[in-house]
């Protein structure tokens, strides 16, 4: 692969890897998928098997954001209903206030929901205070699968050099 393609697929799992934090760019599958195409440049056996650990580390990386969190979130009595009501007032707040949106249309969303749940009596910002360390953690499990397959794809491609 020339200098310049794996410049190019380099740029592109730092996007990715960007992408885990900044709402809008898909994380994890533009790593698999800029793995993918630098395995079908290379067409060794070494790149595809980077290739299927890169695919499987995202996967489960993927899986574990959504387990361990929601674990913490249903043993603490915050239903899921809140947290989706939260995740929607975060897409609407992603396109109304930019940057930010998402993030405040999360707190505002579960707030309100724990609020209507609870009661004006009821402490509704403890539970939006879990809420958010929980998307914290969620955060970063993903952030973490996906440096590690960045990683791997560098070390495979020093190694193949």
């Amino acid at each position: 692969m020339s200098t310049l393609g794996l410049a190019l697929i380099g740029i592109a799992i730092l996007i990715g890897v960007a992408g885990v934090v900044v709402p809008g760019l898909p994380g994890g599958l533009l790593v698999v998928g800029a793995v993918l195409v630098w395995a079908a440049v290379e067409q060794s056996v070494g790149a595809w098997a980077t290739f299927a650990l890169v695919t499987g580390v995202v996967a489960v990386s993927q899986v574990i954001r959504y387990v361990v969190p929601g674990r913490r979130m249903r043993d603490a009595g915050v239903p899921t209903s809140t947290l989706v009501l939260g995740a929607l007032l975060g897409v609407v707040g992603f396109f109304v206030v930019p940057v930010v949106g998402l993030f405040l249309g999360f707190v505002l969303g579960v707030y309100a929901a724990e609020r209507r749940r609870i009661g004006p009596t009821g402490d509704a910002w403890s539970s939006t205070k879990l809420a958010l360390r929980a998307v914290g953690l969620s955060v970063a499990i993903e952030l973490a699968g996906v440096v590690l397959a960045a990683v791997t794809w560098l070390t495979a491609e020093l190694i193949f050099v």
